[in-house]
């Protein structure tokens, strides 16, 4: 008797897979973490890509919360690092410490530091050094970190999910831009809603802490992860994905008025990879089996608001990144319709 072969889920099985995950996980997180339903959403979609997120906002908002939640939701080791001047990258990365084995003889020993986790919390990222700062790089980037001249891989998924501080400048670094661009989202955690604030003050007030239970492993993460990533993106997608990168540059034909005056350098390739694996979790989410134009627009801001340099005359007219973005988006979108008309 011959067994009958593995039938492969189909495309329409996996999408809906991927759906209801991203829904358990969403509804884990919001047990405990009210209203800011925009920023769970995509830092969750981060997630699945296996980006790395920048959150940033003034304290009381509630960023840390959220990426405790998250790690309690998922089956992964959590490590917590609070940056502050005095960090050292061997904090972060670990040392080799010379140990007696108890028998008159020494030998070397790794003592693995707290990156060595899934989900990595850096509070205040921009209080750390610039030295203690890139020791970050390396591990955002190549999934690994090089200690004592060996290479030492990192457990997957890995992630981090750092947050700062975009009032309070005194005793502050910021990042670099190579460091920046590591960031697969960069947040803007707004101040919440007078009715969920109301509900924040309910629940953190009454004396009863909702406990967030895990619901997803890892290896559900990265089966997420493969299902995103098979859904398809057409060529025509994928210029419309690099005139959006290209419209930030300021020499570029596709740039902006706005872009041309006050930006000094655009977005890198690495945003349009970035483009690309973001709308098609969009894409999956809203339950296509295709990326469109409107996946596209869906994860510009959250991309590319971190990966422009402006100049000074942006910050002296009081121009943010995002309003820029929002002329480069319309501009975008028009093209887009005259090419299909």
């Amino acid at each position: 008797m011959t067994e009958e072969p593995a039938v492969s889920p189909s495309p329409e099985d996996q999408i809906a897979l991927l759906q209801q995950r991203f829904a358990t996980m969403q509804t884990a997180i919001q047990k405990a973490v009210v209203g800011q339903d925009e920023i769970v959403r995509y830092t969750l979609m981060a997630v699945v890509a296996g980006g790395h997120v920048l959150l940033e906002g003034v304290p009381g908002l509630g960023k840390t919360l959220l990426v405790k939640t998250i790690a309690s939701a998922l089956h992964l080791k959590f490590q917590r690092v609070q940056f502050t001047p005095d960090l050292m990258p061997s904090d972060l990365l670990g040392t080799t410490l010379l140990v007696d084995d108890g028998r008159g003889h020494h030998q070397f020993r790794f003592e693995p530091g707290p990156i060595f986790s899934n989900v990595l919390l850096g509070d205040e990222i921009n209080r750390a050094t610039p030295k203690t700062q890139s020791a970050l790089l390396e591990a955002m980037q190549e999934g690994h970190v090089t200690v004592g001249g060996e290479t030492r891989h990192l457990p997957q998924p890995f992630f981090v999910l750092a947050t700062q501080n975009p009032l309070e400048m005194e005793g502050t670094y910021p990042l670099p831009e190579a460091q920046m661009d590591r960031f697969f989202f960069q947040l803007i955690v707004p101040y919440p809603a007078e009715e969920e604030f109301a509900r924040i003050l309910e629940l953190t007030t009454s004396g009863v802490k909702e406990e967030v239970t895990p619901v997803l492993s890892g290896q559900e993460l990265l089966e997420m992860r493969a299902i995103a990533a098979s859904v398809p993106a057409t060529a025509s997608m994928r210029q419309r994905a690099v005139r959006l990168v290209m419209a930030t540059h300021p020499e570029s034909p596709y740039a902006t008025a706005e872009v041309k005056r006050y930006v000094r350098y655009g977005a890198s390739p690495r945003a349009g990879q970035a483009c690309i694996a973001a709308a098609k979790i969009a894409a999956a989410l809203a339950g296509r089996f295709h990326v469109a134009s409107e996946d596209l627009v869906s994860v510009a801001h959250p991309i590319l608001r971190h990966r422009m340099m402006l100049n000074f005359e942006a910050q002296a007219d009081g121009l943010t990144a995002d309003r820029i973005l929002d002329g480069v988006v319309n501009e975008c979108r028009a093209a887009w319709a005259r090419e299909a008309s």
